[in-house]
């Protein structure tokens, strides 16, 4: 067939049309692909980007990679790009079918949103003193709950954290506020948290603040005087559902183990004790060199630790439906041997909307958690004698053989900590249900009904044991049972309304109702026939039972009111009502108001700098309360007792302690002062606050004579005391480099507090800081912080006998082995009245710290990110009790290569003394020998991580991943000479778990 010019065009216009039929098609449809990525400021995707088309108001959600399709009816179609934290931004295609979108951020200090309770705000509106904690990277951190993570980096906030596995941080929010309970109320979803934060898994946070002034905590009334800390845990997102896996393993290991004397060390050291007091000294020990190193208890008492976290996470959302849930496995092998820690949360969040106007949702939140350990002591651990094996040849442990005085009596703590098992099992339950309703365009109802159920089992099993002269004839069993039911119901009208003259109005009004019940039982008995049958019905002998229960409730009502008048001017009142069980009839209730100014200058027409982007100054004042002081504080209690009548037995309740019906809660005023200011566009973000805090009608014991029939000892108390904390506090945010692969951001934290008793109801001090057998070593005085040390103090060492006869006497006797000799500590006679007696006591430390400070830098290099994290305080002294056992140097047990030190002669030392059984001259009395500076620099947390680049890869195995390796507590600067200068709130070191250092290597990877 012949082709014709036409016929030979057909062809050419079939292939063509072929090649132009999608766009045909798109063109007939009207419409065209486009493809974009959302990126933010480090050009890191951005899901759950917003990307809204202007011209229909239809819009779709960037995925995981922050990436988006969409189709459009024009080629120059115009997009609107919007994210939380960044400036919205638009978009024109101008024809291109491909975008990348980098979005700015919105001022991220000042638009992040803040919990407030009951409400939230935008940081910018607000007018009292909250800390809100940058969640980004403490998921990163390997340690076992929130509050270790936060350490230092909330002003005002000290954390005092405890390297033992599954024990709870501390918490003092601006001082310690009374002499009872100093924990702030810790709020999850909604509810007070009744367990600690070990329930809640760090990987589900989604936002923490900490409510610090009383402007700020006075809606929770009578519970918000200690602080409030609000934790969110994260919901589902609307977008494409998530899958996310978080695993790391660590190691641990005591940061500063104290080194003791080996067994040629000790004997020399024994040597002297026995001859200074003019005793025999041990035969075996005539040679010291010949011993050698002997036996290291403390290297066989601590360990290596090893520590795993598994997180798996699922989210997804639609229009109606959104879900979060988790499930995290934490095991946590201690530094010391047979201390282990497990724990199991199940988290399961949900969000319905039924409409435009109701929705419902819960959270939930299933813990389980197992602490165990053995019958541990690190003292002994460091007193045992290195002359002594851990083990016989017959495999047993070994216990000390002969006379004491030469072999000393110390129980085997390796062994005690092996055999004996103490174990707490917890089970803990804490839900919600809740509603929301908006109606009439500016009101919303919500009401939330939610339960905590927490139960604990405890048990201790110690069998029959034999070591060589340690006998351990009985076996004991010991079980309790403890469970605690807290209901909740609150409901809240929120009222909200823009007005056009530029007023801000947003009103809550509330009720809260909550009741609480405990129920504790245990029982131990001995001697066990059979100790393979470890229950308490296989026993025969010293059977007991104890039990106890308690409840609590408390109802309130509330009001909160907030103003805002064009960005200017900020008006913050609120009023909390509560009505306590705790209290007896006249003091049920009680009113807690607040109030707060706000004036943002920088928004003034007169002010005028290009170096200043926002400027704002706050004021504050409230009253808050203190209802942790017990159930029962206004009644009597009594006790059962059986006594002869007649010849016969007769039970009878004896009341113990005087009731007063008066008791009421612990109110406290507090004053807030703060400025805000963002400076350089953004770059420079300044918070400064400076508060006064008074505790009135703080309760102190009562005087009870013994002539009134009742305990002079078991003393009711009563509203008459007084305490007052004072600060300042500084946080600056800085951003120092900012380029599209490289950022540097800094943040500091610095917190002043002074703390002073005003009034304890008289001029007699509180007695505290006991550490047995009538030894004290703190008091609470009016006058001085709360917990200063009280004692002796040293100065210097006696030389010569010479120096003892001319100084006030210490302890008089008939030679050098009954009284003070040369050698002996010198203590200063304040009195001048040639005595060292009691009255020569004064205050001779402050555990408080004259200030705190934290510094994090955190620096991005494309995919790489290292976090460098320094903490510290400074001024606060310790009292290392554990020197009293390690440098005695006056009974056998070993003790610590400080006492190589010690004087043997004239001018040998001015700090340690002489080695003497017996100790006559009371060396190791509470005395300033025993104060230590406390001061510490740590290098809290150093991270770093690599994101792993998806783009690159031929198959897509995965949306999201990311390795780190980070290291906890890695090098602590101090002059402290124990374990680790972070110890209890009231500086005593007796015997305290340390902190531990832990590096973990880790993935996290989402789908």
């Amino acid at each position: 067939m012949k082709i014709t010019s036409s016929n030979r065009a057909k062809p050419a216009l079939f292939f063509l049309i072929f090649l132009l039929a999608p766009f045909l098609l798109l063109a007939q449809n009207g419409k065209i692909k486009i493809s974009g990525k959302v990126l933010d400021e480090s050009n890191q995707p951005l899901p759950g980007a917003t990307v809204i088309l202007k011209s229909s108001n239809q819009s779709v959600i960037t995925d995981f990679d922050g990436k988006f399709d969409f189709l459009v009816p024009e080629q120059n179609a115009v997009f609107s790009v919007s994210f939380i934290g960044y400036k919205t931004k638009e978009v024109n295609t101008n024809g291109k079918t491909t975008l990348d979108i980098k979005l700015e951020l919105e001022s991220e200090s000042l638009n992040t949103v803040v919990v407030i309770g009951y409400g939230e705000v935008k940081s910018k509106d607000l007018t009292g003193s909250i800390s809100t904690i940058k969640l980004a990277d403490l998921s990163k951190q390997p340690v076992a709950n929130v509050g270790d993570a936060i350490q230092g980096r909330a002003a005002g906030v000290q954390v005092i954290t405890s390297g033992k596995p599954g024990d709870n941080p501390t918490f003092r929010i601006r001082g310690t506020g009374t002499i009872g309970n100093n924990d702030p109320l810790i709020v999850v979803d909604g509810m007070p948290l009744n367990g600690g934060l070990n329930q809640v898994n760090m990987n589900d946070v989604e936002s923490l603040q900490i409510l610090k002034d009383a402007s700020s905590t006075a809606i929770y009334g009578s519970r918000g005087s200690n602080g409030v800390v609000i934790i969110t845990t994260k919901r589902g997102t609307l977008g494409k559902s998530s899958l996310s896996f978080d695993v790391s393993t660590g190691i641990s290991e005591a940061t500063d183990v104290l080194q003791v004397l080996n067994a040629s060390q000790f004997a020399s050291l024994h040597n002297d004790i026995l001859n200074n007091a003019g005793l025999t000294p041990n035969p075996d020990f005539q040679n010291p060199a010949s011993l050698g190193k002997g036996t290291d208890w403390v290297d066989a008492f601590f360990r290596t630790g090893i520590q795993n976290n598994y997180t798996m996470s699922y989210s997804a959302g639609n229009e109606k439906t959104k879900v979060y849930t988790s499930l995290n496995i934490f095991d946590q092998k201690g530094i010391i041997i047979n201390t282990d820690y497990k724990r199991y949360i199940l988290q399961f969040n949900s969000d319905t909307k039924v409409s435009d106007n109701l929705k419902f949702g819960n959270s939930l939140k299933l813990n389980h958690d197992i602490k165990s350990q053995g019958d541990y002591n690190i003292q002994n651990a460091l007193i045992s004698l290195p002359t002594q094996p851990i083990y016989r040849a017959n495999g047993n442990f070994s216990g000390p053989i002969g006379q004491a005085i030469y072999s000393g009596d110390v129980d085997n703590p390796i062994g005690k900590a092996t055999i004996i098992d103490n174990s707490t099992k917890g089970y803990n339950i804490q839900g919600n249900l809740f509603g929301e309703l908006t109606f009439l365009k500016n009101f919303k109802f919500k009401t939330i009904a939610g339960a905590e159920a927490n139960f604990w089992k405890t048990r201790t099993w110690s069998p029959t044991y034999s070591w060589d002269t340690k006998i351990g004839q009985n076996a004991f069993l010991s079980e309790s049972s403890n469970q605690s039911i807290t209901l909740l119901f609150d409901n809240t009208l929120t009222f909200n309304k823009k007005f056009d003259n530029g007023l801000n109005v947003t009103g809550v009004i509330g009720t809260s109702a909550q009741q609480n019940k405990f129920e504790f039982i245990s029982g131990s008995i001995q001697n066990f026939p059979s100790e393979s049958t470890q229950t308490l019905n296989n026993g025969i002998s010293q059977s007991s039972l104890h039990g106890s229960s308690s409840e609590w409730a408390i109802f309130s009502t509330f009001t909160r009111a907030n103003f805002d008048y064009k960005s200017k001017y900020y008006v913050t009142a609120t009023v909390r009502r509560d009505g306590s069980s705790r209290f007896g009839t006249g003091n049920k209730y009680g009113t807690f108001p607040s109030a707060s100014l706000a004036w943002r200058i920088s928004n003034e027409d007169f002010f005028k700098s290009k170096s200043v982007n926002d400027l704002k100054l706050r004021l504050g004042y409230g009253i808050t309360g203190n209802q942790e002081i017990g159930n029962y504080s206004f009644s009597s209690n009594y006790n059962t007792y059986l006594y002869n009548f007649n010849g016969s037995y007769v039970s009878a309740a004896v009341p113990s302690v005087l009731p007063n019906s008066n008791v009421k809660w612990e109110a406290q005023e507090q004053y807030n002062i703060g400025v805000d200011a963002s400076l350089f566009n953004e770059r420079v973000n300044i918070t400064l606050d400076a508060y006064v805090k008074n505790t009135n009608d703080m309760l102190v014991p009562q005087s009870v004579p013994v002539t009134s029939g009742y305990s002079d000892i078991f003393v009711p108390y009563i509203n008459a005391g007084k305490i007052q904390n004072k600060g300042i506090e500084l946080v600056i945010n800085t951003k120092n480099i900012q380029k599209d692969k490289f950022s540097w951001n800094s943040d500091f934290v610095f917190s002043i507090n002074r703390n002073k008793v005003i009034d304890l109801n008289g001029d007699a001090p509180l007695i505290t800081g006991g550490l047995g057998l009538n030894y004290n070593v703190s008091r609470i005085q009016e006058g001085y912080p709360i917990n200063v040390f009280y004692g002796f103090v040293q100065e210097g060492i006696f030389q010569s006998q010479a120096a003892v006869d001319n100084h006030a006497v210490q302890v008089q006797g008939t030679s050098s082995s009954n009284s003070t000799s040369s050698g002996d500590v010198r203590f200063k006679d304040l009195n001048n009245d040639g005595l060292i007696t009691d009255a020569d006591r004064t205050f001779i430390g402050n555990p408080n710290p004259d200030f705190a400070a934290s510094l994090n830098n955190t620096f991005t290099y494309g995919d790489f990110s290292l976090s460098v994290y320094l903490q510290g305080v400074y001024g606060n002294d310790v009292f290392n009790a554990n020197r009293l056992y390690n440098e005695a140097m006056s009974i056998t047990t070993n003790q610590s290569t400080a006492v190589l030190g010690r004087w043997t002669g004239p001018g040998t030392s001015n700090s340690m003394p002489r080695a003497i059984y017996g100790d006559p001259n009371n060396n190791n009395r509470a005395s300033s020998r025993y104060i230590e500076d406390g001061s510490y620099m740590r290098i809290k947390n150093v991270t770093l991580s690599y994101k792993i680049p998806t783009d690159s890869m031929k198959k897509k195995f995965f949306d999201y991943a990311k390795v780190y390796l980070s290291g906890q507590n890695l090098f602590t600067f101090t002059k402290y000479n124990g374990f680790d200068p972070e110890v209890s709130t009231n500086g005593i070191d007796n015997n305290i778990y340390p902190v531990t250092r832990i590096v973990s290597l880790g993935l996290n990877v989402g789908f």
